[in-house]
């Protein structure tokens, strides 16, 4: 009986947990744009982690992804994740830290930044690609920045310069006097045009989803082989079953 309750407070805990997180989900807007993440393309992952690198781990780490196993699974030597991708210096048998401390965060942010090693099985890859196409200027926010999937987010648009400054459209007040915004217009140009600029968000989008789960690499692979020999298995099978009913009939 006491397992019994046991089990049932943890669903209950469980069910609390899902419904925060969809309620959390419908005030950030559910309007999520398709990314067409591939994890089986290399070149995208490849770029995924360097755009990451560049422009995100100077405050998010990916505490649960060593730097070994992405050279590993991106086709990428040692050498090369380590003068190009280890920003920090550690060791390449080490996970993927930051160098951004508590106390710089606190006053820049008012906490850490958070990690982003399970974000994309959180959130889903649709969530951060459009997450990283949201962000607008605002004066009113402390950063500068805010984004219209995630309100009043304490994070500046690490992005700007590749996608330009977009600012926000609002409509016309409501009887309250209140604005929302419309839609986002691109008023100053950045370094990539739009389809560069998608396909950036898009190689950062897909290499958290594999930094989320590293082993899908391997089992997408096992899964061409699985499914070869279930066809195999079941042309055999279909030709004993041919040579054993011949003489039935």
């Amino acid at each position: 009986m006491t397992n019994f309750f046991v089990r049932a407070g943890k669903a209950a805990v469980l069910a609390a947990g899902l419904l925060t997180a969809s309620l959390a989900f419908a005030n950030e807007g559910g309007n999520l744009q398709q990314s067409g993440v591939r994890l089986d393309d290399r070149a995208s992952l490849q770029r995924g982690a360097q755009l990451y690198m560049n422009y995100c781990s100077g405050c998010h780490s990916l505490k649960y992804l060593r730097y070994s196993r992405m050279a590993e699974d991106l086709g990428l030597s040692e050498d090369d994740v380590q003068a190009n991708l280890n920003l920090t210096g550690v060791k390449v048998g080490e996970t993927i830290g930051t160098s951004m401390t508590a106390a710089h965060a606190q006053p820049a942010f008012g906490k850490m930044p958070p990690d982003l090693s399970l974000i994309s099985r959180v959130r889903g890859s649709d969530w951060i690609y459009t997450y990283l196409k949201s962000f607008y200027l605002d004066e009113t926010r402390p950063v500068g920045w805010n984004n219209t999937l995630f309100p009043n987010v304490s994070m500046p648009n690490p992005l700007w310069e590749m996608q330009g400054l977009q600012h926000a459209v609002l409509s016309k007040p409501n009887e309250a006097g209140e604005q929302h915004v419309e839609r986002l217009e691109l008023r100053s140009p950045g370094t990539q045009s739009a389809e560069q600029f998608d396909q950036s968000v898009r190689d950062i989008s897909a290499f958290l989803e594999y930094a989320g789960e590293p082993a899908a690499l391997k089992r997408q692979s096992l899964g061409v082989w699985v499914v070869l020999f279930l066809a195999a298995f079941t042309f055999l099978a279909y030709l004993v079953k041919k040579e054993y009913w011949k003489d039935v009939h």
